[in-house]
């Protein structure tokens, strides 16, 4: 099978950019080089699994492990993408799939998180747990919508830098695994993603609002 070169996204956030993709690019071509009868939706799939295992480790407070998964899983939702391209087998449904998929693994990542830390602070935990929940996929929403409405990946337009995108959520995720403090990650995230959302919305309208004006 012709395959084209494995190339990673001008959408990437930062982590991709210099971490992610130079260990996913190797593994992409480990799968092209011995021809592994893999499709990009299955990759799409395990990487999910691995976030799912990962967050499921947190309740028995394994978090360094728990946090390894979730950024390996993060560096293999990189794969999909990147044998799409090469194979020539980019789809809607198979983008539609992968992004159900993030959001479904970042909420679990979440939950599982805010589960642990309820454990010793209920309420505190769930008002923050829901704010770092609701910034992650409001992240998301926000570079859909952007799409959508405007045609364009805000994440990539504008003065505001892409500092809450998944990638650097999920590397959060993994090197503050390493400290035991579920509350502090869930109000990292919280911070970041409801920040990010705000600042980039409001750049964005008046970022196009000046367009429209001309």
């Amino acid at each position: 099978m012709a395959t084209k070169p494995v190339v990673g996204k001008t959408t990437d956030g930062p982590v991709s950019r210099t971490i992610n993709r130079k260990i996913s690019k190797r593994i992409t071509e480990f799968i092209l080089k011995k021809n592994i009868p893999v499709t990009p939706n299955q990759v799409s799939f395990i990487s999910f699994l691995l976030a799912l295992m990962g967050s499921l480790l947190y309740l028995p407070r394994l978090d360094p492990l728990a946090g390894l998964l979730v950024q390996i899983s993060s560096i293999v939702d990189g794969v999909d993408g990147e044998l799409a391209r090469a194979r020539d087998q980019t789809s809607p449904l198979g983008a539609f799939l992968d992004s159900i998929l993030d959001r479904l693994a970042d909420a679990a990542v979440v939950i599982a998180l805010t589960i642990v830390s309820a454990q010793t602070r209920p309420l505190i935990s769930a008002v923050v747990g829901s704010l770092a929940l609701l910034g992650c996929l409001m992240v998301s929403y926000v570079h859909s919508q952007g799409r959508a409405a405007l045609k364009t990946h805000v994440g990539v337009t504008g003065k505001v830098p892409m500092f809450a995108s998944r990638d650097v959520r999920l590397f959060l995720v993994f090197i503050a695994s390493f400290f035991y403090t579920p509350l502090v990650t869930l109000t990292l995230l919280a911070l970041i993603t409801m920040s990010y959302v705000i600042a980039k919305t409001v750049d964005t309208y008046f970022q196009f609002k000046v367009k429209e004006v001309k």
